[in-house]
């Protein structure tokens, strides 16, 4: 799976970039927030979602891990396809969209084109709890200020792809962290298995 493309940006519009890496130009299909970003840069890093069924491969990609993450929630409700998502990160900014979640706001997310009422009430239904939780963009670096940030991010990752939830992860690597501020890579995650 490709996790980011890193190069020299050479076409940029409002819905899509091509990005040269090693000699092959890929099209990205981008979201306006992720286009604001990349404005005006030459060399670029985009975080990618592939996106593959039996008739279509597209890359889809985000200026931000947390914008990525956040599509991918978006993904994952029923009735909601890709392009629903990329045209909700379009229409309004990530948090905008967690806030309008988080506090019910039905009639804010079915101002985005494309989403009704009964969208609107799946979207806030399935993706509340999660967002309140620390899904969709829990910022690791500011629970972590102390601590080399790889190191952490790497051990929260580790651990989320073990199973355990992201809130449940962070929590756990947050005691280790400062019960032990020296620790490496392997004893946080071993420290942090033993409280999860």
């Amino acid at each position: 799976m490709i996790e980011y493309i890193k190069g020299q940006l050479t076409e940029l519009s409002p819905t899509d970039a091509i990005v040269e890496c090693n000699g092959i130009g890929y099209h990205i299909l981008i979201s306006l927030q992720t286009f604001s970003q990349l404005e005006n840069k030459t060399d670029v890093t985009v975080f990618i979602h592939h996106y593959l069924r039996e008739d279509e491969e597209l890359y889809y990609g985000f200026a931000s891990k947390d914008e990525r993450e956040l599509f991918r929630l978006l993904i994952g409700v029923s009735g909601i396809g890709a392009a629903t998502a990329r045209m909700m990160l379009s229409s309004l900014s990530s948090d905008e969209i967690r806030n309008a979640i988080i506090a019910e706001d039905i009639n804010r997310i079915k101002s985005i084109k494309g989403i009704g009422l009964k969208s609107a009430q799946r979207l806030i239904l399935e993706l509340k709890d999660k967002i309140e939780k620390g899904g969709g963009g829990a910022d690791i670096s500011a629970i972590f200020a102390s601590k080399d940030n790889a190191v952490v991010e790497e051990a929260v990752t580790a651990l989320v792809l073990l199973g355990f939830t992201k809130a449940n992860v962070t929590k756990a690597v947050a005691a280790v962290v400062k019960e032990n501020p020296d620790a490496g890579l392997e004893s946080i995650i071993k420290f942090s298995l033993k409280r999860l």
